[in-house]
């Protein structure tokens, strides 16, 4: 199973906006392997969450750990079947520990977006 979270470039703190996120991290459940990816879509005018969404669905992931989410992204992610939860704090390794115990709760409440207006 392939975990990801929005980062910020400090590797340790969740980014709180999904699409604008700098990086993402990616996480082999089974083997603890982490690998960073750079978020292209972070400087997009629009779409940021679709893009961002479709750069994890192309690196294989199962799962989203977030604090949030946008609905066109959302809707990515269904079509893909990566489950969702919701982060709580900004500690990665925190967030990751307490969804590897079950912890986290599904991430259900999806906002319709911040459409142009960069989600900050």
């Amino acid at each position: 199973m392939k975990i990801a979270l929005p980062v910020n470039e400090d590797k340790e703190t969740v980014c709180i906006s999904f699409g604008r996120t700098p990086l993402f991290l990616l996480v082999d459940a089974e083997t603890g392997e982490k690998e960073y990816v750079d978020n292209s879509a972070a400087a997009s005018q629009g779409g940021a969450g679709i893009k961002a969404a479709q750069i994890l669905v192309d690196n294989g992931i199962d799962v989203l750990l977030t604090p949030r989410c946008g609905e066109n992204a959302a809707a990515v992610f269904q079509a893909a079947e990566v489950a969702m939860y919701k982060t709580e704090g900004n500690s990665v390794e925190e967030n990751l520990a307490a969804f590897k115990a079950g912890k986290l709760a599904v991430l259900s409440e999806i906002h319709s977006g911040f459409h142009n207006h960069g989600g900050k």
